[in-house]
């Protein structure tokens, strides 16, 4: 009997020293700093590709650490290496096009300026045998009202003079005429080789840009890490086929982690933008951490539905996001972690 009494008697003391230490430990949490606990997240990127393909390597492993720029996968670039040198093949073309329409409408200008020159020096002939025939024609009226004083010979002469410079005449507005006639037909041609020439450059622009949307696509068959971080998964196998936009490398950068906690509407106050902030981790029990708050939540969430006393208050909770550097890498996404409000004594 008194042993059963005496082991009452010892449980009942465990159990008010239990009571004991859990009212202290209340106690202490309720005038200790501001805190919570929380879980690390990280900043996951997704890759992927706008064409498909086959892959055909698989440059890194998960859980491989990798830089920016390093090659993570590469896809099959038949395709779009065949369309590139298509692209290539089609803007020489393209440039050899327009330089030879270059060269014609150089050339067609230049006979359409020749042409020119032309009918206005047959325009000026014409004018001076005109002038010429006109002075003759003078000359042979002036023969004639002498009359007997001048001689039949000298009159005739005069005559024909004068007639074979109107016929010449005659003969040089003719050729001005056809001179400009093919004076305009030149400058026709000289301005379809210009047009072609033009139409050429923009054909020389299609075909560059043509090139340039080659280049993109054959550019999407490497797949490579846009930041530094640690890959995460790869999904696909060598050979297998997969579509525009699928996923295909998931990486984690974890030079910068996120915890997330929850703090009581009572200790929000001690919560502000920028403030330190001590993390510990299971995983690293000899360990402090230091962030400082990101983000704190406009509104609470758990919130009950109706609050009518302070109990109820005391219930709601704001989400905080704590940054914290993590150069090493030593905490992880999915780790378990405590929050401590202000820095580490």
């Amino acid at each position: 009997m008194r042993r059963t009494v005496l082991g009452f008697g010892v449980a009942l003391l465990a159990l008010s020293g239990l009571l004991g230490m859990r009212i202290a430990d209340q106690r202490a949490a309720l005038t200790g700093p501001a805190g919570g606990s929380g879980v690390v997240e990280a900043t996951s990127i997704t890759l992927s590709s706008r064409v498909g393909g086959r892959i055909v390597e698989r440059a890194v492993t998960e859980g491989q650490p990798v830089k920016a720029g390093d090659l993570v996968l590469r896809l099959d670039c038949a395709e779009p290496d065949a369309a590139l040198a298509e692209g290539e093949a089609r803007l020489a073309a393209a440039r050899a096009q327009a330089d030879a329409a270059a060269r014609a409408a150089a050339a067609q200008a230049d006979a359409a300026s020749a042409a020119e020159a032309a009918a206005t020096a047959s325009t000026a002939q014409g004018d001076a045998v005109r002038a010429q025939q006109a002075a003759a024609g003078r000359q042979a009226g002036r023969l004639d009202a002498i009359g007997a004083d001048a001689s039949a010979a000298s009159r005739d002469q005069a005559r024909a003079t004068s007639d074979v410079l109107a016929a010449q005449a005659d003969a040089a507005s003719s050729q001005a005429r056809a001179t400009s006639a093919q004076a305009r037909a030149a400058r026709g041609q000289a301005d379809a080789g210009r047009a072609q020439a033009e139409a050429a450059t923009f054909q020389v622009a299609a075909a560059e840009a043509a090139i340039q949307r080659a280049r993109v696509a054959a550019s999407e068959c490497r797949v490579v890490a846009p930041r530094d971080g640690v890959v995460q998964l790869l999904p696909w196998e060598i050979g297998e086929l997969v579509g525009p936009g699928a996923t295909l490398a998931t990486l984690v950068d974890l030079s910068e982690v996120i915890v997330t906690f929850y703090l009581p509407n009572a200790e929000l106050a001690a919560a502000t933008v920028g403030a330190p902030a001590t993390i510990a981790a299971d995983a690293w029990p000899d360990r402090a951490f230091t962030g400082a708050v990101r983000t704190i939540a406009t509104e609470p969430e758990f919130t009950p539905r109706n609050i009518q006393t302070r109990t109820d208050r005391d219930r709601l909770v704001f989400a905080v996001d704590v940054a914290v550097p993590n150069p090493d890498g030593a905490l992880r996404p999915g780790m378990p972690a405590d929050v401590t409000l202000g820095s580490t004594p």
